[in-house]
């Protein structure tokens, strides 16, 4: 298998964030680690699973946390398709909104993807973009080499999704902020793999919800609702 029919070595990767899922705590508390989809995520990706149908998958992908495999099994159901676990493509590691005052949440959560390119910069407490970048883009780039596919379901995480579409763009660790990801969304990329070397990457469509394509009444960010449910429950 060479590529897509029509040309020569070109891979298509339908590059999803998992469904949605709840990262706060009956008691107020914040958890980013493995937590599972609810039922409006599962709902996302039985949406997501009747818009790509008809897309004929030779392998799919997940990072190996319960969201992820959950939302692409869900998207898989019914087909003979192999599914993967590359742990690399996980989210940001580690970090909590626990140690911030409400008075930082903003800056050092909401807008933490704008200083992805300052030395050091990361989520508080957790890994740095740096080497989040240097986890995740040789992971991709690893995937797009491997021989005998030609069309690909990855399913990853708002931050490993914005990564890898500013490496797509060639916008580094400085495009990441412009790169937003709702719940159970997808991406379409292409990349021309020539030799095994990477030789195009092209964007097909960024940020898809198929069960709202107008985002109607999406005016909030992911981590902008993430913080405003903290807060919220910090003021009861």
């Amino acid at each position: 298998m060479s590529g897509l029919p029509g040309t020569r070595g070109r891979r298509r990767v339908y590059l999803m964030r998992h469904g949605e899922v709840s990262y706060v705590r009956p008691d107020g508390s914040t958890v980013f680690s493995d937590v599972s989809l609810t039922p409006e995520g599962e709902q996302q990706a039985l949406h997501m699973a009747g818009m790509l149908a008809s897309v004929p998958f030779d392998l799919a992908v997940h990072t190996g946390k319960t969201r992820t495999r959950q939302t692409a099994e869900t998207v898989l159901q019914g087909r003979g398709v192999a599914l993967m676990q590359i742990t690399e493509l996980e989210e940001l590691r580690g970090g909590s909104l626990e140690g911030i005052s409400p008075e930082r949440i903003e800056a050092e959560f909401v807008y933490g993807m704008e200083r992805a390119v300052l030395p050091g910069a990361g989520f508080p407490g957790g890994e740095t973009f740096a080497d989040f970048e240097r986890r995740v883009v040789p992971a991709f780039e690893a995937l797009l080499r491997r021989p005998g596919w030609a069309t690909a379901l990855v399913v990853a995480h708002g931050g490993t999704n914005a990564m890898l579409l500013s490496w797509v763009t060639r916008g580094g660790l400085a495009g990441m902020g412009a790169f937003e990801q709702d719940a159970g969304c997808v991406n379409i990329i292409d990349a021309d793999v020539i030799d095994g070397e990477i030789v195009r990457r092209l964007v097909r469509a960024i940020n898809v919800t198929p069960y709202n394509h107008a985002k109607l009444e999406n005016y909030l960010t992911v981590t902008e609702r993430i913080a405003r449910e903290r807060l919220a429950r910090l003021d009861r």
